[in-house]
């Protein structure tokens, strides 16, 4: 019997890079997975959540998957779009009294390629449980019973959009990254509030459904009273609610979609403020397909009850924006923990025998968050902030010993148990502007130079006069004559210009600190394998350790410096080189590769249950083999 627990772990601080070892990321784990020691693994080039997953699930780099970033570009179109999955438009309709009468569904397509080694072992007779395996929206097909993870969108197909309600006439009616900020009004102690729901492909201007619910707040105690579609909740000031469904009507009466949320009563005095997740698909009635077979969630959902099915779970947005201070967000992880607990114990009950994956975001995200809050050297730092704030990541790390705890008390001596993480982290102290820095290189050229801060994604290029340009947190792009759609790079100049740019890229060091931005700039076609090695972008950035793109930049804008603080909450990250965050792997079974990355996670997995690696798998088993 194999059973596979998926995780996430940081990597020590001051281990060498040729250490094989790391330092006691848990202690704990380590002595009871019955290992010697935790080895670093190998990371994806880069180290992005979507690609390290994709790695680990075809044994392979991007140019077997095709999953090279975040973001991808059309080159048709030089427009960005989420890498994982695609939903294609709403197919043929009838119009017909003002309403539009879908007559085929529109398709979500996973774009992530290849097959999953769950896939082969299922061919094989071997039953598989994978639960929130990221990089596996929609769900790959088969009889194994899995749940989607990253790249799960909300009920609003977006990755996360929170809703926020206040009174309180300092704050402003706005949208912000990741959420609504909105002005509601009480009469009497009384207010009615709409929550935006998805468009309704029903009607022909495809405009947003709504969904109301009533607040009463109390004259004078810190209590509210929320009644949102025959469901009541009481909450006071600093509670969250249990989970609460939320159905629009798509057509009265006759169709609708269905989702859930959780409400966080903030404030009710002086000024009423109330906190609205993101609208979950809700697992009991999924308005995509999140699983398979495609009544597994709700099989769950029988069982368990509703669960947070969207990518992230923890409400970092919402963080990001000061909507949730930080305790307030780190108390919203901890329901996420708790939740993913909970549902690790009922599928460990569902399981038997074969191969068994579960998935925790619970140290990504919050080492994500949470990193400024332990590193007095970052720039938003606050030496003033609680101590539980400060010692949320080393908190959690212990925490998860209790879930690893759960597996090994499930597992029989026959078991292989590992626990895997896709990258390590370090601090994000500076943020990189490629396309500013690509600008001011000479390889990419704007209509009106005077507009550069307004340039959203790379609209205002000057393509016929741009050489090279970014889109994603890792990866440029040469104009290529015959790819892009104003491409001016022929094929015979293409490699020396992407030697040069990575020469560039190498050279440049941060006037404020003296330190190298980048540590490596990879030309792509030395460092991808497979028949999509291609379609990718044509140079990867490996940053030094501290430094990433900026969020700007990583969606084709061009902010003045090219290098600037990171000034925002989200002050961890792995999108830098592979050899400045590595992963680590702890097991159960001695590890006899002296250099294990992920790619070799599948055909280890493959290699246990006698089955030989698919053909493109890169990666070799890192057990000994009989």
């Amino acid at each position: 019997m194999w059973a596979a627990w998926g995780g996430r772990c940081r990597s020590a601080e001051g281990d060498g890079a040729g250490d094989r070892r790391v330092g006691p990321a848990s202690a704990a784990a380590v002595r009871q997975t019955g290992a010697d020691e935790a080895f670093r693994a190998g990371t994806s080039l880069p180290p992005q959540s979507p690609v390290a997953w994709s790695d680990f699930i075809s044994g392979g780099d991007a140019g077997v998957h095709g999953i090279f970033d975040f973001i991808h570009r059309d080159p048709a179109t030089l427009l960005p779009y989420f890498s994982s999955s695609q939903v294609s438009g709403g197919g043929r309709a009838l119009s017909l009294g003002g309403w539009r009468i879908p007559l085929s569904g529109g398709d979500v397509e996973l774009l992530r390629r290849g097959p999953t080694f769950w896939q082969i072992l299922e061919e094989r007779g071997v039953e598989c449980l994978v639960f929130k395996i990221p990089a596996n929206f929609p769900p790959s097909a088969g009889d194994s019973r899995t749940v989607s993870g990253l790249g799960t969108p909300d009920l609003l197909g977006t990755y996360g959009t929170f809703s926020f309600y206040t009174d309180d006439p300092a704050v402003p009616e706005e949208t912000v990254a990741g959420g609504r900020i909105c002005r509601i009004s009480f009469e009497g102690g009384r207010a009615v509030v709409v929550i935006e729901g998805p468009s309704n492909e029903y009607r022909p201007d495809r405009e947003a459904t709504e969904a109301e619910f009533e607040v009463f707040r109390d004259p004078s105690k810190q209590l509210a009273r929320i009644s949102l579609q025959g469901q009541e909740v009481l909450l006071e000031r600093g509670q969250w609610s249990e989970w609460l469904t939320v159905r629009f009507d798509l057509v009265p009466h006759l169709r609708g979609v269905q989702g859930i949320c959780r409400m966080y009563l903030k404030q009710v005095h002086p000024h009423f403020k109330l906190y609205v997740s993101p609208i979950n698909i809700d697992p009991s009635e999924p308005a995509l397909p999140i699983s398979t077979p495609a009544n597994y969630a709700q099989q769950i959902a029988e069982r368990f009850g509703p669960f947070y099915t969207q990518t992230f779970p923890e409400d970092f947005s919402a963080g990001r924006a000061g909507v949730l201070d930080d305790e307030e967000y780190l108390a919203q992880t901890e329901l996420v923990f708790r939740e993913r607990l909970g549902l690790l114990d009922d599928q460990l009950g569902q399981f038997r025998e074969g191969f068994f994956f579960f998935y925790f975001s619970t140290l990504d995200q919050n080492t994500h968050m949470m990193w400024r809050a332990m590193d007095a050297r970052h720039p938003m730092h606050e030496p003033a902030a609680a101590e539980r704030v400060k010692g949320a990541i080393a908190g959690y790390y212990e925490a998860m010993d209790e879930a690893l705890a759960m597996v090994l008390g499930r597992a029989d001596g026959n078991t292989t148990v590992m626990v895997v993480s896709d990258h390590g982290f370090a601090p994000f102290y500076r943020e990189f502007n490629v396309n500013t820095w690509l600008m001011k290189a000479g390889h990419l050229n704007l209509i009106d130079p005077a507009a550069q801060e307004r340039v959203v994604v790379l609209q205002g290029v000057d393509w016929p006069a741009t050489r090279a340009y970014s889109f994603g947190l890792n990866s440029i792009y040469l104009n290529r004559a015959g790819r892009e759609r104003d491409g001016v790079v022929r094929d015979d100049q293409a490699d020396e210009l992407a030697e040069r740019i990575c020469r560039g890229l190498e050279e440049i060091v941060d006037p404020a600190t003296g330190n190298r931005v980048v540590a490596r700039a990879y030309p792509a076609r030395k460092v991808y394998h497979g028949p999509l090695a291609g379609q990718g972008p044509d140079v990867v950035i490996g940053y030094a350790r501290g430094y990433r793109t900026s969020d700007a930049s990583g969606m084709g804008g061009l902010p003045i410096l090219v290098v600037n603080d990171r000034m925002d909450k989200w002050s961890g990250d792995h999108c830098m080189d592979p050899s400045v965050v590595p992963g680590t792997l702890l097991s159960s079974k001695p590890v006899d590769k002296p250099d294990p990355r992920l790619m070799d996670m599948a055909p280890t997995i493959l290699a246990e249950f006698g089955v030989p690696a698919d053909g493109q798998m890169i990666g070799r088993p890192v057990f000994k083999t009989s």
